[in-house]
């Protein structure tokens, strides 16, 4: 897919593109446009350091997944279509990986931590992969591992029920068996082109 389609299709996903007021001593949070741009390109550095708590309540950094190739995704448990979706598509390219995906290691990082504690987290990653570990966090350290990722999240008003969605984007983050970056497949990617990514990967580690 061209950079212009998959910038599209990612704004389109992320729904909301707006400007807030900045007061002059704080600093201004990335717009949606400058992360994906950033992402897109290449030119803006992606992934780092982060602190966070798995679906068991176990405080868990970065460095605990050295040695796996990380296949990271951003999303929330109350998602009624799209996450279910990208985490069954990342659950079953695992399947047919077979042996080798003992040296991979799954993530979802939720974008909705208020709603998503490790209670929840655990009720819902046990629909996947069982090797899936689900992470939340305060609000701001989630923030801070989303936008070190180039991803875009913002809760939306709730409605008349108290229920709110929370826009965002969508991709799947490969990061090496070292903690770094090495690269992202966009929105709806299928098992097969998953895995054939993972597999690339695995082979070049």
């Amino acid at each position: 897919m061209a950079l212009s389609g998959i910038l599209h299709s990612s704004l389109v996903l992320a729904c909301v593109l707006f400007c807030t007021p900045v007061a002059a001593n704080e600093v201004a949070e990335p717009s949606p446009t400058e992360l994906i741009e950033g992402l897109l390109s290449g030119r803006a550095p992606v992934g780092g350091p982060f602190e966070l708590t798995d679906q068991a309540g176990r405080r868990r950094t970065d460095v605990d997944f050295r040695g796996k190739l990380v296949v990271l995704y951003f999303g929330y448990t109350y998602c009624p279509d799209v996450c279910p979706t990208e985490l069954q598509s990342i659950s079953l390219a695992l399947d047919k990986l077979g042996a080798a995906a003992e040296a991979v290691q799954p993530l979802f990082i939720t974008v909705d931590p208020e709603r998503d504690t490790p209670a929840r987290l655990a009720e819902f990653v046990a629909s996947f992969h069982p090797r899936l570990i689900g992470l939340t966090g305060s609000v701001a350290a989630i923030r801070k591992t989303a936008t070190s990722y180039r991803t875009f999240f913002a809760k939306n008003p709730a409605s008349a029920s108290g229920e709110y969605a929370v826009d965002h984007t969508g991709f799947i983050y490969l990061v090496g068996k070292d903690g770094r970056y090495l690269g992202f497949l966009a929105p709806g990617a299928t098992p097969d082109t998953i895995a054939d990514a993972i597999r690339v990967r695995l082979g070049s580690e």
